[in-house]
């Protein structure tokens, strides 16, 4: 199995960090996909990727979250200057998010637009973050369409029309533990969305599946987002392991070296 999206190096897992990546190799995770955050965490993140070089690979991007007005132009600097210098096999995590803050819809605009940019120009997938803002992700994505452009919507959470327009625009859907949750609702039209258009994920230490939801979630753990999965498209737990494994090789297999 791979994780494409976890945060390995938030600080919910100093005290047990190198258990908890055990746990998850001993459940046969192959491959962690760390997204980039901001220039804070640059640091961890790119460390834990030296300690594990052949199961973990950091992105590169400047999350919409940290999009601030005194200083995304500073960040995004710092993200291009590290694009330029090392490959990574993604730029994320990207996009919009107006859950929290409505007011920097304009610069988060920006910052999603130059980092699209970037991502066709190195020929990179992109990971998207997008929270309250479907319509002005898929206005920039349309906007920016190019054959180049792909990548995956992460812990997507739209309906099944928006699912199927990120599906058209060349993009997997990101599935983590909300599958799991009684009111996520997406397991409700998952089945119509090809098994090959999705990537796993679990986006710890966020969103736990059940029954650990509310809890510290961690990489070990997306046997039970499979576990799902083998419900709603009825396959047995080795088929949806194997096609989704190759479909995040296929999302980062040109990129990975």
């Amino acid at each position: 199995m791979i994780d494409t999206h976890t945060h390995l190096y938030s600080e919910e897992f100093d005290e047990d960090r190198k258990e908890m990546i055990q746990r998850a190799l001993d459940k046969g995770i192959t491959e962690f996909y760390l997204p980039a955050i901001d220039s804070e965490s640059h640091g961890k993140m790119l460390q834990l990727e030296k300690e594990y070089p052949n199961q973990i690979f950091s992105m590169m991007g400047l999350h919409p979250c940290y999009v601030k007005p005194e200083s995304w132009e500073k960040e995004l600097e710092i993200v291009k200057n590290y694009l330029d210098q090392r490959h990574f096999p993604a730029i994320g995590e990207i996009g919009i998010d107006l859950y929290w803050d409505k007011t920097t819809l304009d610069i988060q605009r920006k910052a999603f637009e130059q980092q699209i940019d970037w991502a066709i120009e190195k020929d990179l997938p992109i990971v998207i973050h997008t929270r309250e803002s479907f319509d002005e992700t898929f206005e920039v994505l349309e906007r920016k369409k190019h054959p180049q452009l792909r990548g995956i919507f992460h812990c997507f959470s739209g309906n099944l029309e928006q699912a199927q327009q990120a599906l058209d625009l060349n993009f997997m859907l990101g599935i983590g533990g909300v599958v799991t949750f009684k009111n996520g609702k997406i397991d409700q039209f998952l089945q119509h969305i090809p098994l090959d258009k999705i990537a796993l994920e679990t986006d710890s230490p966020y969103l736990a599946p059940v029954p650990y939801r509310g809890k510290r979630n961690e990489s070990a753990y997306l046997d039970l987002v499979v576990g799902k999965l083998v419900n709603i498209y009825n396959k047995d737990f080795s088929e949806i392991d194997r096609v989704t494994t190759e479909n995040a090789q296929h999302i980062f297999g040109k990129t990975i070296q």
